[in-house]
Protein backbone atom coordinates (compact mmCIF):
# COMPACT_ATOMS: atom_id res chain seq x y z
CA UNK A 1 0.00 0.00 0.00
CA UNK A 2 1.40 3.49 -0.85
CA UNK A 3 2.70 5.38 2.17
CA UNK A 4 0.34 8.30 1.64
CA UNK A 5 -2.68 5.99 1.59
CA UNK A 6 -1.59 4.23 4.74
CA UNK A 7 -1.13 7.55 6.50
CA UNK A 8 -4.59 8.74 5.45
CA UNK A 9 -6.10 5.67 7.04
CA UNK A 10 -4.40 6.39 10.36
CA UNK A 11 -5.51 9.87 11.35
CA UNK A 12 -2.74 11.96 12.96
CA UNK A 13 -0.32 9.00 13.04
CA UNK A 14 3.23 10.02 13.92
CA UNK A 15 6.08 9.09 11.59
CA UNK A 16 9.75 9.32 12.48
CA UNK A 17 12.19 10.54 9.93
CA UNK A 18 15.95 10.45 10.28
CA UNK A 19 17.61 13.79 9.63
CA UNK A 20 20.91 12.96 7.87
CA UNK A 21 22.69 16.23 8.66
CA UNK A 22 22.29 16.14 12.44
CA UNK A 23 21.21 12.50 12.94
CA UNK A 24 18.35 13.88 14.96
CA UNK A 25 14.97 12.16 14.86
CA UNK A 26 12.16 14.60 14.19
CA UNK A 27 8.47 13.97 14.62
CA UNK A 28 6.05 14.69 11.82
CA UNK A 29 2.26 14.70 11.44
CA UNK A 30 0.42 13.85 8.24
CA UNK A 31 -2.82 15.80 7.86
CA UNK A 32 -4.86 15.79 4.66
CA UNK A 33 -1.86 15.28 2.43
CA UNK A 34 0.42 17.79 4.22
CA UNK A 35 3.45 16.76 6.25
CA UNK A 36 4.29 19.33 8.94
CA UNK A 37 7.57 19.46 10.90
CA UNK A 38 6.22 19.50 14.41
CA UNK A 39 8.94 21.53 16.14
CA UNK A 40 8.79 24.36 13.60
CA UNK A 41 5.00 24.27 13.78
CA UNK A 42 4.98 24.37 17.57
CA UNK A 43 7.45 27.24 17.68
CA UNK A 44 5.40 29.35 15.29
CA UNK A 45 2.15 28.40 17.06
CA UNK A 46 3.58 29.31 20.46
CA UNK A 47 4.76 32.66 19.11
CA UNK A 48 1.30 33.37 17.72
CA UNK A 49 -0.36 32.31 20.99
CA UNK A 50 1.98 34.46 23.05
CA UNK A 51 1.40 37.45 20.81
CA UNK A 52 -2.35 36.95 21.13
CA UNK A 53 -2.05 36.70 24.92
CA UNK A 54 0.05 39.84 24.99
CA UNK A 55 -2.50 41.65 22.85
CA UNK A 56 -5.31 40.58 25.20
CA UNK A 57 -3.29 41.68 28.21
CA UNK A 58 -2.62 45.01 26.53
CA UNK A 59 -6.30 45.51 25.79
CA UNK A 60 -7.14 44.98 29.46
CA UNK A 61 -4.64 47.68 30.37
CA UNK A 62 -5.64 50.10 27.63
CA UNK A 63 -7.57 52.21 30.09
CA UNK A 64 -4.37 52.56 32.13
CA UNK A 65 -2.34 53.77 29.12
CA UNK A 66 0.00 50.76 28.98
CA UNK A 67 1.85 50.25 25.70
CA UNK A 68 1.89 46.88 23.97
CA UNK A 69 5.10 45.24 25.13
CA UNK A 70 7.10 47.77 23.12
CA UNK A 71 10.67 47.98 24.39
CA UNK A 72 9.97 45.38 27.04
CA UNK A 73 11.82 42.11 27.56
CA UNK A 74 10.28 38.69 27.28
CA UNK A 75 11.34 35.91 29.64
CA UNK A 76 11.23 32.15 29.55
CA UNK A 77 11.47 30.71 33.04
CA UNK A 78 12.17 26.97 33.16
CA UNK A 79 12.10 24.71 36.17
CA UNK A 80 13.97 21.40 35.84
CA UNK A 81 12.78 18.92 38.44
CA UNK A 82 15.74 16.62 39.05
CA UNK A 83 16.44 13.20 40.52
CA UNK A 84 18.72 12.95 43.51
CA UNK A 85 22.07 11.33 42.88
CA UNK A 86 24.40 11.46 39.87
CA UNK A 87 21.73 12.97 37.60
CA UNK A 88 22.11 16.30 39.43
CA UNK A 89 25.69 16.60 38.19
CA UNK A 90 24.66 15.44 34.72
CA UNK A 91 22.11 18.26 34.56
CA UNK A 92 24.55 20.81 35.97
CA UNK A 93 27.19 19.87 33.39
CA UNK A 94 24.56 20.28 30.67
CA UNK A 95 23.55 23.74 31.84
CA UNK A 96 27.18 24.88 32.18
CA UNK A 97 28.73 23.31 29.09
CA UNK A 98 25.85 23.27 26.59
CA UNK A 99 22.72 25.26 27.45
CA UNK A 100 24.15 28.57 28.67
CA UNK A 101 26.79 28.87 25.90
CA UNK A 102 24.22 27.79 23.30
CA UNK A 103 21.68 30.37 24.44
CA UNK A 104 24.37 33.05 24.44
CA UNK A 105 25.14 32.22 20.79
CA UNK A 106 21.48 32.88 20.01
CA UNK A 107 21.74 36.32 21.61
CA UNK A 108 19.99 35.29 24.84
CA UNK A 109 22.05 36.95 27.52
CA UNK A 110 22.46 37.05 30.49
CA UNK A 111 21.22 33.56 31.39
CA UNK A 112 20.46 32.82 35.02
CA UNK A 113 20.85 29.33 36.52
CA UNK A 114 19.65 28.88 40.10
CA UNK A 115 19.30 26.04 42.59
CA UNK A 116 16.72 25.86 45.36
CA UNK A 117 18.05 26.84 48.77
CA UNK A 118 14.68 27.05 50.55
CA UNK A 119 11.46 25.91 48.94
CA UNK A 120 9.48 22.90 47.75
CA UNK A 121 10.60 20.35 45.21
CA UNK A 122 14.36 20.15 45.77
CA UNK A 123 16.45 19.18 43.88
CA UNK A 124 15.39 21.49 41.08
CA UNK A 125 17.11 24.06 38.90
CA UNK A 126 15.58 27.25 37.52
CA UNK A 127 16.85 28.71 34.25
CA UNK A 128 15.92 32.30 33.39
CA UNK A 129 16.25 33.40 29.75
CA UNK A 130 15.60 37.04 28.80
CA UNK A 131 15.26 38.40 25.28
CA UNK A 132 13.99 41.54 23.58
CA UNK A 133 12.64 39.23 20.85
CA UNK A 134 9.70 36.92 21.48
CA UNK A 135 10.54 34.90 18.38
CA UNK A 136 14.08 34.30 19.64
CA UNK A 137 12.75 32.70 22.82
CA UNK A 138 10.08 30.49 21.30
CA UNK A 139 12.37 29.17 18.54
CA UNK A 140 15.43 28.74 20.78
CA UNK A 141 14.96 25.01 21.38
CA UNK A 142 14.58 24.26 17.70
CA UNK A 143 17.65 26.32 16.80
CA UNK A 144 19.74 24.76 19.57
CA UNK A 145 19.00 21.32 18.22
CA UNK A 146 20.70 22.42 14.98
CA UNK A 147 23.73 23.86 16.80
CA UNK A 148 26.53 21.27 16.46
CA UNK A 149 28.46 22.62 19.46
CA UNK A 150 25.35 22.47 21.67
CA UNK A 151 24.49 18.93 20.58
CA UNK A 152 28.08 17.74 21.13
CA UNK A 153 28.47 19.38 24.54
CA UNK A 154 25.07 18.21 25.75
CA UNK A 155 25.04 14.70 24.33
CA UNK A 156 25.12 12.88 27.70
CA UNK A 157 22.08 14.84 28.87
CA UNK A 158 20.20 15.02 25.56
CA UNK A 159 20.70 11.33 24.73
CA UNK A 160 20.33 9.83 28.22
CA UNK A 161 18.51 6.47 28.16
CA UNK A 162 14.91 6.18 29.34
CA UNK A 163 16.06 3.97 32.22
CA UNK A 164 18.22 6.84 33.52
CA UNK A 165 16.48 10.08 32.52
CA UNK A 166 18.36 13.29 33.34
CA UNK A 167 15.31 14.98 34.86
CA UNK A 168 11.82 14.22 36.13
CA UNK A 169 9.97 16.96 34.22
CA UNK A 170 10.52 20.46 32.83
CA UNK A 171 8.02 23.22 33.52
CA UNK A 172 8.17 26.41 31.48
CA UNK A 173 6.41 29.76 31.48
CA UNK A 174 6.60 32.71 29.10
CA UNK A 175 6.40 36.21 30.55
CA UNK A 176 6.49 39.82 29.37
CA UNK A 177 8.23 42.49 31.46
CA UNK A 178 6.19 45.06 33.37
CA UNK A 179 5.90 48.50 31.84
CA UNK A 180 7.65 50.07 34.84
CA UNK A 181 10.53 47.56 34.76
CA UNK A 182 10.92 46.85 31.03
CA UNK A 183 14.29 45.10 31.14
CA UNK A 184 16.06 42.60 33.36
CA UNK A 185 18.80 44.07 35.56
CA UNK A 186 21.48 41.64 36.67
CA UNK A 187 22.94 42.54 40.08
CA UNK A 188 26.51 43.91 40.09
CA UNK A 189 27.51 40.97 42.30
CA UNK A 190 26.98 38.65 39.31
CA UNK A 191 29.72 40.29 37.23
CA UNK A 192 31.96 40.47 40.28
CA UNK A 193 31.25 36.80 41.18
CA UNK A 194 30.34 37.80 44.72
CA UNK A 195 28.04 35.76 47.01
CA UNK A 196 24.37 36.56 46.53
CA UNK A 197 20.92 35.05 46.98
CA UNK A 198 17.64 35.47 45.17
CA UNK A 199 13.97 35.35 46.03
CA UNK A 200 11.56 34.21 43.30
CA UNK A 201 7.97 35.19 44.07
CA UNK A 202 4.82 34.31 42.12
CA UNK A 203 1.48 35.99 42.88
CA UNK A 204 -1.70 34.30 41.68
CA UNK A 205 -4.87 36.39 41.52
CA UNK A 206 -8.46 35.20 41.85
CA UNK A 207 -9.69 37.17 38.80
CA UNK A 208 -8.35 38.94 35.71
CA UNK A 209 -9.39 42.27 37.21
CA UNK A 210 -7.43 41.60 40.41
CA UNK A 211 -4.38 40.52 38.45
CA UNK A 212 -4.42 43.67 36.31
CA UNK A 213 -4.88 45.80 39.43
CA UNK A 214 -1.92 44.10 41.17
CA UNK A 215 0.34 44.75 38.17
CA UNK A 216 -0.82 48.36 38.26
CA UNK A 217 0.03 48.52 41.97
CA UNK A 218 3.64 47.59 41.24
CA UNK A 219 3.83 50.23 38.52
CA UNK A 220 2.22 52.82 40.81
CA UNK A 221 4.69 52.81 43.69
CA UNK A 222 5.58 49.32 44.86
CA UNK A 223 8.81 49.31 42.83
CA UNK A 224 9.86 52.44 44.72
CA UNK A 225 9.22 50.81 48.08
CA UNK A 226 11.43 47.85 47.16
CA UNK A 227 14.17 50.20 46.00
CA UNK A 228 14.00 52.27 49.17
CA UNK A 229 14.20 49.06 51.24
CA UNK A 230 17.47 48.21 49.48
CA UNK A 231 16.43 45.24 47.33
CA UNK A 232 18.03 44.73 43.93
CA UNK A 233 15.05 44.14 41.61
CA UNK A 234 16.08 41.67 38.90
CA UNK A 235 12.90 41.35 36.84
CA UNK A 236 9.12 41.53 36.93
CA UNK A 237 7.09 39.43 34.49
CA UNK A 238 3.41 39.14 33.62
CA UNK A 239 2.79 35.49 32.67
CA UNK A 240 1.48 35.07 29.12
CA UNK A 241 1.77 31.27 28.84
CA UNK A 242 2.06 28.95 31.82
CA UNK A 243 0.13 27.26 34.59
CA UNK A 244 -2.18 28.66 37.27
CA UNK A 245 -3.06 31.84 35.40
CA UNK A 246 -3.49 34.71 35.97
CA UNK A 247 -0.21 35.33 37.77
CA UNK A 248 2.93 37.41 37.85
CA UNK A 249 6.48 36.55 38.88
CA UNK A 250 9.34 38.70 40.07
CA UNK A 251 12.85 38.22 41.44
CA UNK A 252 14.76 40.09 44.15
CA UNK A 253 18.44 39.88 45.06
CA UNK A 254 20.19 40.32 48.42
CA UNK A 255 23.46 39.38 50.10
CA UNK A 256 22.28 36.64 52.49
CA UNK A 257 19.30 35.65 54.65
CA UNK A 258 20.11 38.22 57.35
CA UNK A 259 20.23 40.92 54.68
CA UNK A 260 16.89 39.68 53.30
CA UNK A 261 15.24 39.93 56.73
CA UNK A 262 16.52 43.48 57.19
CA UNK A 263 15.27 44.57 53.78
CA UNK A 264 11.82 42.98 54.19
CA UNK A 265 11.43 44.67 57.58
CA UNK A 266 12.24 48.00 55.93
CA UNK A 267 9.70 47.27 53.19
CA UNK A 268 6.85 46.34 55.54
CA UNK A 269 7.34 49.35 57.82
CA UNK A 270 7.76 51.91 55.01
CA UNK A 271 5.10 54.66 55.19
CA UNK A 272 4.84 54.53 51.39
CA UNK A 273 3.90 50.85 51.52
CA UNK A 274 1.31 51.38 54.22
CA UNK A 275 -0.26 54.17 52.19
CA UNK A 276 -0.21 52.19 48.93
CA UNK A 277 -1.50 48.93 50.43
CA UNK A 278 -4.43 50.66 52.18
CA UNK A 279 -5.47 52.71 49.15
CA UNK A 280 -9.12 51.96 48.25
CA UNK A 281 -8.00 51.20 44.70
CA UNK A 282 -5.92 48.24 45.91
CA UNK A 283 -7.58 47.31 49.21
CA UNK A 284 -11.17 46.84 48.02
CA UNK A 285 -10.59 43.06 47.98
CA UNK A 286 -7.75 40.53 48.09
CA UNK A 287 -5.80 41.01 44.85
CA UNK A 288 -3.58 37.98 45.49
CA UNK A 289 -5.01 34.57 46.33
CA UNK A 290 -1.77 32.56 46.54
CA UNK A 291 1.94 33.33 46.84
CA UNK A 292 4.73 30.92 45.91
CA UNK A 293 8.06 31.95 47.38
CA UNK A 294 11.40 30.24 46.69
CA UNK A 295 14.89 31.17 47.90
CA UNK A 296 17.55 30.46 45.28
CA UNK A 297 21.32 30.43 45.04
CA UNK A 298 23.06 30.97 41.68
CA UNK A 299 25.15 28.30 40.03
CA UNK A 300 28.85 29.33 39.86
CA UNK A 301 28.48 29.97 36.11
CA UNK A 302 25.15 31.84 36.35
CA UNK A 303 25.26 35.17 34.51
CA UNK A 304 22.67 36.69 36.86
Amino acid sequence: MPVASALRQEHRQECLWACSDSQEWLSYHYRGGIIVQRRSFLASSLAASALAANAASTALRAGQGTAAGEGRDYYELRRYQLFRGPQVKLADDFFRQALVPGLNRLGINPVGVFNIEIGPGSPATYVLMPSASLETLVTAEFRLNHDADYVAAGTAFLNAPAAQPPFVRIESSLLVAFEGKPQLKAPPAAAEHKPRMFELRTYESPTIQDHVRKVEMFNSGEFDVFEKAGFWQVFYGDTLVGSRLPNLTYMLCFDDMADRTKKWDAFRTAPEWKKLSTSPRYAFEELVSNITNTILTPAPYSQI
